[in-house]
């Protein structure tokens, strides 16, 4: 298959996240349906947190085997691969924690002077955008597109290295795996926003989705010509701490949410859906 073929599988790869971006326009849902999407978004990434460390640690583990068993490897490669993914599972969880928080700061230093009056607010000072003016729904939505991009790029890596290597049926089976995997995660990215009062533009939905999908893309096109243990390692383990660090902020949402049994149903609902479009790529042998 050509370099721009491999290319084009990455790209369909990546573009079926858009799929799941329209559920951020819901609007005048119920507390019940806003308690399940956000459940729904905490079961995906639940799974996707245990899928890619599982992944990660495949590379170190066998570093390990090699170095102690079959003496085919060193010692240094396995300690160096294993620090490199708990520095990285280490700095996508703090990185991601620092930069809301500097967000959240940035942001209330925006507000509105009190001499404006009760609720008073210039068309620069309303929810917009992903930056400085965002809700906490839109900035949350944003970090976990940043978690689920920095996964993506290891699929593409995969995508890109089968082909390459001539497995293209073992290829075609993976974008077919993981296209279904990122119309899940496209509405893991965006089920926070149904919550919000102020409706995301399409445009912002599209960035939205460039950010968690593009990755796959270019980690395909990477991919073709570079077969890095340790990108790989590394790139799963950022993703792993920053998708640890969005769960973690959407269990919060689910408890001020209320509804524990349609939060439980929600998380079911969610990691289901992880489970079935990943039996798809189990199935191409990975």
């Amino acid at each position: 298959m050509s370099s721009a073929g491999i290319t084009m599988l990455g790209f369909i790869a990546g573009v079926t996240i858009l799929i799941g971006l329209p559920i951020g326009r819901v609007r005048n849902a119920s507390q019940t349906l806003r308690a399940f999407l956000n459940a729904t978004a905490v079961g995906i990434l639940v799974f996707l947190l245990i899928d890619v460390l599982s992944h990660a640690q495949v590379p170190v583990d066998a570093a390990l085997v090699a170095a102690k068993r079959t003496h085919t490897g060193t010692w240094a490669s396995f300690v160096s691969l294993a620090a490199l993914l708990l520095v990285g599972v280490g700095a996508g969880l703090m990185s991601l924690a620092y930069y809301e928080r500097w967000m959240a700061a940035r942001a209330r230093g925006r507000a509105p002077h009190p001499s404006a009056g009760p609720g008073a607010m210039s068309t620069s000072e309303r929810p917009a955008g992903l930056g400085l003016t965002a809700t906490p729904a839109r900035r949350l939505a944003l970090l976990i597109a940043v978690g689920i991009g920095l996964h993506n790029f290891s699929e593409g890596l995969a995508i890109g290295q089968s082909a390459a290597g001539g497995e293209i049926s073992l290829a075609v089976l993976l974008v077919i795996g993981f296209a279904l995997h990122n119309a899940t995660e496209g509405f893991g990215i965006t089920a926070p926003l149904a919550a919000d009062d102020s409706r995301p533009s399409w445009a912002m939905l599209g960035l939205l989705g460039l950010i968690g999908g593009g990755p796959t893309f270019l980690g395909t096109i990477l991919g073709q010509s570079v077969a890095s243990s340790s990108l790989y390692v590394g790139f799963l383990a950022l993703a792993a701490g920053s998708i640890l660090y969005v769960v973690v902020q959407l269990i919060g949402v689910a408890q001020k949410l209320g509804n524990r049994h349609v939060m439980y149903w929600g998380v079911l609902v969610g990691l289901t859906a992880g489970f079935l479009t990943d039996f798809v790529v189990t199935a191409a042998g990975t």
